[in-house]
């Protein structure tokens, strides 16, 4: 989560948001940035309790349907923190979608070497044991009060893509260590989960687009 105060320090991020604000009341502080049509909240994600607490404090309507995202932030908390992160927000939004984007595979010689090269630069996975596989990714999910969970690897993603526009890129970026790039994208995975109390529809998808 970028914090507001990185906005306020920073103007190529702030300028723009002054900019598209400019009539309305904006208020920044080292914890947030709050107008009456966009907020950005910074809180220590292990606390759900203090998130909730500054959500509400900014109007959050948790009966609205909401999509939750979290790219690489699972995998920095314990599994413990993690499951409770999953479980609050489950309990909190009735019609919702959480998007989780982060390593998969780590148990295999490919995903050491990557952890390995993480703890030399004194970055520890507290989450990893999570990662073991795309199945060990969507029991997390279901067993913390999502009604379905789904997970794909980034390989997978990547065949989804339009061919043309795919070999297109590839002219132009030389893959000079395609198995390389396989290898990674086969360790990152995209999972979703959905609770839908209202039936919407939102956890309908074609068959065929799973995956997994």
């Amino acid at each position: 989560m970028l914090l507001p105060s990185s906005h306020r320090s920073k103007p190529p991020l702030s300028k723009p948001i002054m900019e598209s604000h400019s009539g309305d009341s904006l208020l920044i502080d080292s914890h947030s940035l709050d107008s009456s049509r966009y907020s950005l909240v910074g809180a220590d994600l292990r606390f759900s309790s203090d998130l909730e607490e500054k959500l509400k404090k900014h109007n959050l309507d948790t009966h609205l349907p909401t999509l939750l995202i979290a790219e690489c932030v699972l995998v920095y908390m314990t599994p413990q923190q993690s499951a409770n992160l999953l479980k609050w927000a489950a309990s909190t939004f009735p019609v919702a979608m959480f998007i989780n984007y982060e390593q998969v595979n780590m148990t295999d010689r490919f995903g050491q070497i990557m952890i390995e090269n993480l703890q030399r630069r004194q970055c520890n996975l507290a989450g990893v044991e999570v990662c073991r596989s795309l199945d060990s990714q969507k029991e997390r999910l279901l067993l913390n009060g999502w009604e379905t969970a789904h997970a794909i690897d980034m390989m997978k993603v990547y065949s989804f893509l339009p061919q043309a526009d795919v070999k297109r890129i590839e002219g132009l970026e030389f893959l000079d260590e395609k198995e390389l790039f396989e290898q990674l994208m086969q360790h990152y995975c995209i999972c979703w989960a959905s609770k839908d109390s209202s039936n919407l529809g939102i956890l309908v998808f074609p068959e065929n687009f799973y995956g997994s």
